[in-house]
């Protein structure tokens, strides 16, 4: 399995496909691959699809524990240039769509396509406070605490305590961008949200989608947190991306 130094970082990334370039972004506690296994049959026969994981997530490599969504997305940055990517088509879950705000706003010339999934676009601290490392073990979260351990064993080194600790951080911090700074974003944009996505509530994306000039939007029925996995609505979310991205490929 491939990893590429960037920066700091022996980046850990998957790739398949042929075609344009697209970027997946995962979810806060998540890795690459894991966030989209819904989404690879149906992207890497039309694309060039990478899956990577990461600073402090996954099998990510770095001698510092310390992360935030601003760096992911100054890391995502440096990775394209490793990779030889100029520009790519940017799909982002939850945490990884905020990773893609931040690089739709600071570096324009890389992103040819925005997807967010499962983001509002504006902090919201609320329940952060439950995933903190004292909390989990109070509770006895062993599944949880078993499943961070496993799931991110080379990135933290072993200390899922400080893993967890900056996840909280982060969630209560980011992302921090401006109304203006959000309007100034100015390629094609897809927003999804489920119905019933308490992280991504209504009148956030309402919010967004007006901040974001031409942006299109999916509210997708029935649907939690996770509209783009196997057990909300995948088929829908797919082909609403597949057909937003045939609108807006070639890139130049």
């Amino acid at each position: 399995m491939p990893h590429v130094k960037v920066k700091d970082l022996e980046l850990f990334y998957e790739k398949m496909g042929t075609g344009e370039p697209v970027i997946f972004l995962h979810s806060s506690y998540s890795r690459g691959l894991l966030a989209f296994s819904s989404q690879i049959l149906d992207f890497q026969n039309k694309y060039t699809c990478y899956f990577p994981d990461f600073r402090g997530h996954g099998r990510t490599r770095c001698e510092s524990l310390e992360w935030s969504t601003p760096q992911l997305a100054d890391d995502i940055a440096a990775f394209m240039d490793s990779m030889g990517i100029e520009k790519a088509h940017l799909t982002g879950y939850s945490m990884g769509a905020n990773v893609g705000l931040y690089l739709a706003v600071n570096d324009p010339a890389k992103v040819a396509t925005l997807t967010t999934i499962g983001t509002g676009g504006f902090c919201d601290p609320a329940g952060a406070e439950d995933f903190e490392p004292e909390r989990l073990l109070e509770l006895e979260q062993q599944g949880i605490i078993s499943q961070m351990k496993e799931r991110h064993e080379e990135a933290h080194q072993g200390n899922w305590q400080e893993f967890m600790r900056q996840s909280a951080n982060d969630w209560r911090r980011y992302p921090d961008l401006s109304e203006a700074q959000l309007s100034s974003i100015g390629c094609p944009v897809l927003i999804i949200a489920g119905e019933h996505d308490t992280y991504a509530a209504a009148d956030k994306i309402i919010q967004l989608v007006s901040l974001i000039k031409g942006s299109q939007c999916l509210i997708v029925p029935g649907a939690g947190h996770r509209p783009h996995m196997g057990r909300e609505q995948p088929v829908l979310v797919n082909d609403t991306i597949l057909e937003f991205l045939a609108k807006n490929s070639n890139l130049k």
